[in-house]
């Protein structure tokens, strides 16, 4: 009960300052829609100026690029030395198959935090969709180590997080923050980790919440092996990424802020 009441407290806030700024959004849009009509533009050369120079105020808006460009060197190096090297020792030992099916596994268990966030957006069908996909999964799949109910039922998963809910409901993504050990983030996804977790089963014992000790310590080394099962998986595709990239902190923030972008939009 207590969990459900700090939950449902997030989502209260959270959703009263979506729609406060969507509405604070659509007054400005309007306003520069009208100073527009009214102003008109000596030549083409103003134009371009003008456009020159919100592309430098947007340009200039990473407060904390310092401290960004510091962890994203970490979290490289982490992943060079550390979590590459243990993922592909864990390849090498693991079967494809079975690494496949506890991919699956922790797909399936992450259902409750897709299911409320679905819901939260008003998007019923999916939600319906989800609910199927678990019990699928769940009873014919084995536990979720298979996934017929793509397979077999072309039912797919519409992976949705509190950051994204927020996002659909008008709240700015805020400045850019690099996390340790997660990566690439910014302020409404930081502050929204915790209330994801209050909703993710593998931070719960016997249907009783960790205590907060006990909830990261416990949390971490379940999440750590979904990670290194995960990265298994993906072996190539950082190292390709990196491949493309002048400047790695620009290029990794932009690739992010867009790609949630395109998740909120979807």
């Amino acid at each position: 009960m207590k969990r459900i009441f700090i939950l449902t407290l997030f989502c209260s806030i959270f959703f009263f300052i979506g729609c406060s700024s969507k509405n604070e959004t659509m007054q400005t849009s309007e306003i520069k829609q009208d100073t527009i009509s009214k102003d008109e533009f000596d030549d083409e050369d103003s134009f371009l100026d003008e456009f020159e120079e919100e592309m430098q105020v947007e340009e200039k808006s990473d407060p904390f690029s310092g401290y960004n460009r510091v962890m994203t060197s970490f979290n490289d190096n982490l992943y060079e030395y550390v979590l590459s090297p243990v993922a592909t020792g864990y390849k090498a030992v693991v079967h494809i198959e079975i690494r496949n099916s506890i991919g699956n596994f922790f797909n399936n268990i992450f259902y409750p935090m897709r299911l409320v966030n679905n819901i939260l957006q008003g998007k019923i069908k999916n939600s319906g969709e989800e609910t199927g996909r678990f019990l699928i999964n769940t009873t014919v799949g084995i536990l979720g180590l298979f996934d017929p109910a793509t397979s077999y039922f072309n039912l797919k998963a519409h992976d949705e997080d509190l950051g994204q809910t927020l996002g659909y409901w008008g709240v700015g993504a805020g400045p850019h923050i690099v996390l340790p050990f997660f990566g690439p983030s910014n302020l409404r996804d930081s502050l929204s980790m915790y209330p994801n977790a209050l909703i993710n089963p593998i931070y719960y014992d016997d249907d009783r919440f960790y205590n907060l000790v006990d909830r990261y310590e416990k949390g971490y080394y379940v999440s750590g092996v979904n990670i290194i099962n995960d990265t298994s998986l993906k072996l190539g595709q950082y190292e390709k990424l990196k491949e493309d990239a002048i400047d790695l902190y620009p290029y990794l923030r932009d690739v992010y802020e867009q790609y949630r972008e395109q998740q909120i939009k979807e």
